[in-house]
């Protein structure tokens, strides 16, 4: 925490990898606020999501949320979690970059588009194929979510040992003793590299 300071940590990445469940959990272990930024943005509109984008599209949307990612930035050390558009925007990353530690929970489009389907709120999936438009989601937004200081894995573990994964990457990316990355197919996947 010493090493943390006056950062916050945030949570990227796609749709249902778990950012708001892992979030949660590790804003207890780190006795920091935890917010979820989807959930002001629709505090400060007044109206769910899905209705923001029907009623005043993706665009409006997007400008809303970078405000309100920069008021939750200034607003103190926490852990926030972003929705999976947030990160793509220059002025939010860089914004980010400055005053937190950024978390990207990858995870595979299967593990997401399980996850997913059983909500109605999302508005981005609101087309013919939704497996498709995950596919192509995850193929725009991944190289950009690589900008993100630690890659964690959100698979179908344990919330907690994803969170141990976190504190522990965290740790080493604060104090300079990061672990080396570890393959995918292993038990024990993080990778705490830049």
């Amino acid at each position: 925490m010493a090493a943390l300071g006056t950062r916050s940590v945030v949570l990227v990445g796609m749709m249902g990898a778990g950012k708001s469940t892992i979030g949660r959990r590790l804003s207890a272990r780190l006795r920091l606020p935890f917010l979820d930024a989807d959930i002001e943005i629709e505090a400060a509109a007044g109206m769910s999501i899905p209705d923001i984008f029907e009623t005043h599209g993706e665009p409006y949307f997007r400008d809303g949320e970078a405000r309100v990612i920069a008021r939750l930035l200034d607003s103190g050390p926490a852990v926030v979690a972003t929705g999976g558009g947030a990160f793509m925007r220059e002025e939010t990353r860089n914004r980010i970059r400055d005053k937190a530690v950024s978390i990207w929970l990858k995870a595979d489009a299967d593990i997401i588009m399980r996850r997913v389907k059983r909500r109605a709120d999302r508005p981005l999936l609101r087309t013919a194929d939704p497996a498709a438009t995950v596919g192509r989601l995850i193929e725009e937004r991944e190289p950009v979510y690589r900008h993100a200081d630690i890659t964690i894995w959100s698979r179908d573990v344990p919330h907690e040992k994803i969170v141990d994964e976190c504190t522990e990457a965290l740790h080493g990316w604060l104090c300079g003793t990061g672990a080396a990355p570890a393959p995918k197919e292993t038990s024990d996947t993080m990778d705490a590299t830049r």
